[in-house]
């Protein structure tokens, strides 16, 4: 199947290398970028990874001509306008996150999804990390997540606030894991170094009572990906960044029963003795866009459903949009 990327930064250079490493799926037809310097770090990396130099196409409309499916990985604000166009001619779509800037786009692009009868696959890389891959049998029923997304300052990404950069693919996972819809959002968060929010925090409560305290900054001195999960049986721990995992189960003890020295024991008054399990699930070697970009090929081909559909990244946008309009409620002097 052939397909085509939209947009060649850094992001998009990313794609093209896990593209040409799938080739057993992909056929790249090319790319387009209305920036020289773009096009020139894209013949940098074909030749230091050996590729024959991508055909740079003049248009967008002219790599549609050629391609079942384009990745789209622009700025954000040309998500939409892309997409429909791409639809409308009938070839499937990768978008990167987040999917639009405004609902009313992600809404239309369901619409223009359904007409068309093609695939739409939204880039919420973090559901295909191999340690949440890794934690994911061990969830069961999460009623609490805390998610630590912090990154230094880059340019990059300033076109939306921090929310739609970077905290929303912890949203993304926490309405994938914690039953019920979002009821209730608080949010508050400040503007560093420009226009838009640069840290913030959210809590998202769920009709099921589970509840998500969610914080990103993109000013900050270290990087931390971690996210924590509390289940009525476990405790989980993800560092999505270094790509480990950690479950801790608390198991009963039967009176009598021989202690291992080098245990943790709770001996509560009136209950029985427990031991604190610690397991390190193996974490394998994958990498999450490949993956990502190997599952969009299996539903364009109709091998099995798309795994993040357009409407987990309207719902993801959905709950980003509510966290910052509470964030500039929060920003409002009262009088």
């Amino acid at each position: 199947m052939r397909i085509g990327v939209l947009g060649a930064g850094h992001l998009g250079r990313i794609h093209l290398r896990c593209l040409y490493s799938l080739a057993d799926r992909w056929e790249v037809v090319g790319y387009h970028d209305p920036d020289p310097a773009a096009a020139a770090a894209v013949e940098a990396l074909a030749q230091s990874e050996g590729w024959q130099t991508p055909v740079a196409f003049p248009t967008p409309q002219a790599l549609f001509d050629a391609a079942d499916a384009v990745a789209i990985v622009t700025p954000t604000p040309e998500h939409g306008r892309l997409a429909q166009e791409a639809l409308a001619r009938g070839i499937h779509c990768f978008i990167e996150k987040p999917v639009t800037t405004a609902l009313e786009e992600a809404e239309a692009l369901v619409r223009a999804r359904d007409a068309a009868q093609r695939v739409v696959q939204v880039g919420h890389v973090e559901r295909f990390n191999p340690a949440f891959e890794a934690a994911r049998s061990h969830l069961s029923a999460p009623r609490f997540i805390e998610a630590h997304r912090l990154a230094p300052f880059n340019p990059r990404g300033l076109d939306v606030p921090v929310v739609f950069d970077l905290m929303i693919h912890d949203i993304d996972l926490a309405l994938h894991v914690l039953d019920g819809d979002v009821a209730r959002v608080a949010a508050n968060g400040v503007s560093v170094v420009g226009g838009s929010v640069d840290i913030a925090n959210a809590r998202l409560e769920f009709t099921s009572g589970a509840v998500a305290n969610l914080t990103a900054s993109r000013v900050s001195v270290n990087t931390m990906r971690k996210v924590r999960l509390f289940q009525p049986d476990a405790y989980l721990s993800v560092d999505l960044l270094n790509r480990s995992a950690q479950v801790m189960r608390l198991e009963d003890v039967a009176a009598g029963e021989e202690r291992d020295p080098y245990g943790f024991y709770l001996d509560v008054p009136g209950r029985t003795a427990r031991r604190i399990h610690i397991e390190e699930p193996e974490v394998g070697e994958a990498n999450a866009i490949a993956d990502e970009l190997a599952d969009f090929h299996a539903a364009c081909s109709g091998h099995h459903p798309c795994r993040v559909p357009l409407e987990d990244g309207l719902a993801a946008l959905r709950v980003a949009t509510e966290v910052m309009e509470r964030i500039q409620h929060s920003l409002t002097p009262t009088s």
